[in-house]
C-alpha cells in the first residue's frame, strides 16, 4: 500500500451524502476509483490511489458543508493517509471521532459526519 492509498466505507445517509464526502477528499487524494451511484445502497466503498495535493483544501464555499443524514465513515490506510483524510473531513463537515485502531502498517478510523 502506498503512503496515500485510502479505502473509505460510508454507511447511512443518501447517495448524494456519500458523493459529497468523496468530493471533499479529492483535493487531497485525487479522484476515487468509483463514485456512489446506487440510490438504494446502504453502504458505499471507494479507494483513493494517490494523486494527492499538498494539503487538505476546504470546499469552494469556504465553509462547512452538510449531509442530509448522519454518515458513518470508516477510513483505512496508512497512518498518514488516515490522518490527512480526517483533517479534510473535519474542515468540511461536523465530525465526531468514533475511534481508531492501529495495526503494524495500517490504521482504521471511524468518524460520524453529523447532519
Amino acid at each position: 500500500m502506498t503512503g496515500t492509498q485510502l479505502t473509505i466505507t460510508l454507511t447511512g445517509g443518501h447517495c448524494s451524502d456519500a458523493q459529497a464526502v468523496l468530493r471533499t477528499l479529492e483535493p487531497v487524494f485525487g479522484p476515487p476509483d468509483s463514485q456512489p451511484k446506487d440510490e438504494h445502497a446502504t453502504v458505499h466503498t471507494a479507494v483513493f490511489g494517490g494523486g494527492e495535493s499538498s494539503a487538505p483544501t476546504p470546499p469552494d464555499d469556504s465553509g462547512r458543508t452538510g449531509v442530509a443524514d448522519p454518515v458513518t465513515v470508516t477510513l483505512q490506510g496508512t497512518p498518514e493517509a488516515v490522518h490527512k483524510a480526517g483533517e479534510a473531513l473535519s474542515a468540511a463537515f461536523t465530525v465526531r471521532d468514533q475511534g481508531i485502531v492501529s495495526g503494524d502498517q495500517e490504521q482504521e478510523r471511524e468518524l460520524l459526519i453529523e447532519a
